[in-house]
């Protein structure tokens, strides 16, 4: 096997890349992370709901969504809107989606994001052994619930993940009201997924680890990576007036990865679902889990900065503005959850990394094999870090792992 340590480079210092630093540095490389934001800063990684969801095998890109979206778009307490000015650089991306909402399609997605999902909460283990985090994590399950509209495609989700093997429980409204009492009851079923985690905070969760990472001797320099070349097969990372170079290198700077992989003569079809986050601090006590309300497409989750809402799928790109609209849908379904709500907190934006497979890219560069990519983990990017960041590290140090990891690869757009 071979045993050669390697000077590597990661764009990105999110929980892709922190998480990929902490693996390859287990093997005993030598790394360096780039990003031009301080960890934690404002991505997605400090905004997200927080939850770790290892059953979260299902994607949007599933044969009962296209009838629904025209709906959704109508509806102002839907989970799906669109920034018109942006339809246009939008349409191949669309085309794309639709050609991946057969059944085939769904279950190949199903199937593969299982698998990695399935070690998702094992992977973080090992690094969280390494780094304190009492009191940042609770491992209280997270439920679903949902109104008598739909049904269908609820009975779709439960079927599917039951085929998967994955540990669900139904739930009758009695029950949610025992788990959740503060929930208003318009609710007419529900599922709870007892593996499932939750983070208290989870940028204290990424500087923990971005900070154990530091202590190990990793580097970090906080500059705008804007171009990548090569001398014969060695990469060299640049910034506006800085080249860096290293054996290899990872990309893993979320939904700004393909400003970089268009460089590399890679045509990655990654665009960003924009979501949204508020808070209203000061009543995390009014629920003791995440709770994700299926039909309209948000979560509310209990963490320190009071209840986090969180939610919908906006499709606009990385330059429009944040909307107002989607802020008061967030705040408006919040309230219909939950009475007693005061003024919301903290409104935040964000960019989740899309394929329009719903698979992540974890691997080889399609055309340069010292260049890797860990990127386009959709709403999933925080449960996946780590395991990604194992997958990755294996791969740089040549070992053998016994998953089929070809349904990662970016070769799947060629």
């Amino acid at each position: 096997m071979d045993k050669k340590k390697f000077k590597i480079g990661i764009v990105g210092a999110g929980i892709q890349g922190v998480c990929n630093a902490l693996f390859l540095q287990k093997k005993g490389h030598d790394v360096t992370i780039f990003d031009k934001d301080d960890p934690g800063a404002v991505s997605a990684s400090y905004g997200n709901a927080g939850h770790f969801s290892p059953y979260a095998s299902l994607q949007l890109n599933r044969t009962d969504v296209l009838a629904d979206v025209p709906a959704m778009l109508m509806s102002s307490t839907g989970p799906l809107a669109l920034k018109w000015n942006y339809v246009p650089r939008m349409i191949p991306w669309f085309l794309r989606f639709i050609l991946n909402c057969s059944k085939k399609k769904m279950m190949h997605t199903a199937k593969y994001m299982h698998q990695i999902l399935d070690l998702a909460i094992p992977a973080y283990d090992e690094l969280f052994d390494d780094a304190d985090m009492s009191g940042l994590i609770e491992k209280k399950g997270i439920m679903y619930i949902w109104n008598d509209k739909d049904l269908s495609s609820r009975e779709l989700e439960i079927k599917i993940r039951d085929e998967l093997g994955i540990d669900q429980r139904i739930l009758s409204p009695k029950e949610i009201h025992d788990l959740e009492p503060n929930i208003k009851p318009f609710y007419h079923g529900g599922v709870f997924y007892a593996q499932a985690k939750h983070a208290k905070n989870p940028k204290k969760i990424l500087l923990k680890l971005f900070d154990h990472f530091v202590k190990k001797g990793g580097r970090f320099i906080k500059i705008n990576i804007k171009d990548i070349n090569f001398d014969n097969e060695t990469p060299i990372l640049h910034s506006e007036a800085q080249k860096f170079i290293f054996d290899k290198i990872v990309i893993a700077c979320g939904a700004f990865s393909k400003r970089l992989t268009d460089k590399l003569e890679e045509k990655i079809p990654l665009d960003t679902e924009r979501g949204y986050h508020i808070h209203f601090k000061g009543f995390e006590h009014l629920l003791t889990r995440p709770v994700v309300f299926a039909n309209r497409g948000f979560g509310i989750t209990p963490m320190e900065q009071g209840l986090r809402v969180v939610g919908t799928v906006e499709f606009g790109g990385l330059n429009n503005p944040l909307s107002k609209p989607r802020i008061k849908n967030l705040v408006n379904n919040a309230k219909y959850m939950l009475d007693g709500l005061p003024e919301h907190d903290d409104e935040w934006l964000g960019f989740r990394p899309t394929l329009p497979d719903f698979l992540p890219v974890i691997g080889h560069s399609k055309n340069y094999k010292n260049v890797f990519y860990s990127f386009g983990h959709h709403h999933l990017g925080w449960t996946l870090g780590a395991i990604s960041g194992k997958i990755i590290s294996k791969m740089i140090s040549n070992e053998k792992t016994n998953l089929d990891l070809q349904p990662y690869s970016s070769l799947r757009f060629s």
